[in-house]
């Protein structure tokens, strides 16, 4: 009975359905990591904001240790003491909410908040963005220095594809 109720639906239509469910899960995804990040980036806000401002990391240690105890029991180790950190960093790296690329996942984020040259950093997300890097990509452009070596050589950025 199963193999003859399987005939009734031909590939073609099966494949219509599954294109409908696979962009909608694609869409889900995508939806989940632009609230994440932007939950992350708020979180790092309002650690800043309570520890009165960027240059109180000192006090911050013992907010973000009980903050991590709290959040860790009730939401998982995502917020362990040093995810806090990175979003604490995040803020402070992007203290601009309008700035975030909705393209960029998390994980690019913690790559770029790395990079201490504003300039370079921006010439990243923006590149990261238009060009669609996977994390990885991304990972090797720092690596090997390529805005640096962009700069060395005097070439726009701007011009150039990865």
């Amino acid at each position: 009975m199963k193999k003859r109720t399987c005939e009734l639906v031909d590939a073609a239509f099966y494949g219509q359905v599954s294109a409908v469910i696979l962009e909608a899960r694609r869409f889900v995804h995508a939806a989940a990591n632009v609230a994440m990040v932007k939950a992350y980036w708020l979180v790092g806000k309002m650690i800043v904001e309570r520890q009165g401002g960027a240059a109180k990391a000192k006090y911050g240690d013992g907010l973000i240790d009980a903050l991590s105890v709290k959040l860790t029991s009730e939401f998982g180790a995502g917020f362990r003491r040093v995810n806090l950190f990175a979003m604490r960093k995040f803020y402070l790296a992007f203290p601009k909410v309008q700035t975030l690329c909705e393209q960029l996942s998390w994980s690019h984020y913690r790559l770029l908040m790395r990079i201490e040259d504003e300039k370079a950093r921006q010439y990243y997300l923006d590149e990261c963005a238009k060009s669609h890097w996977s994390v990885r990509l991304l990972q090797r452009q720092i690596d090997t220095q390529f805005y640096q070596r962009l700069m060395r050589n005097r070439i726009d950025p701007k011009s150039m594809k990865a």
